[in-house]
């Protein structure tokens, strides 16, 4: 069913991360990924289903969740394009976990 949430894949590349300052993450914290530039697709990467991953991280940030959810591709995919993406410098990755200490602090 299109947009039927999938299970997460044991040993996903995307786990979340401890922040720097050594504080533990929230449960559920999830990286976010926000699309920098238009990636050169090969040919055999010009699939509709990595132009609906390209499309919807073009238009508003995203978490690896939220992409599993809408798009229809098996999460070992969908972790080895964001990866690819990462390294071409397509993609930024936001840890939501860095800005736990700033809402501390303004509270």
């Amino acid at each position: 069913m299109f947009g039927a949430k999938r299970k997460e894949a044991p040993g996903s590349p995307f786990q979340p991360t401890a922040p720097a300052t050594g504080l533990h993450r929230r449960p559920g914290a999830d990286l976010i990924f926000r699309m920098k530039s238009w990636p050169q697709l090969p040919e055999d990467g010009r699939t509709a289903d990595i132009y609906r991953v390209l499309s919807v991280m073009s238009h508003q940030p995203v978490n690896r969740q939220y992409l599993l959810a809408r798009c229809r591709m098996a999460p070992q995919q969908l972790d080895k394009l964001l990866m690819k993406l990462v390294q071409e410098g397509a993609l930024e990755v936001i840890d939501p976990a860095r800005f736990a200490g700033r809402e501390a602090r303004a509270a």
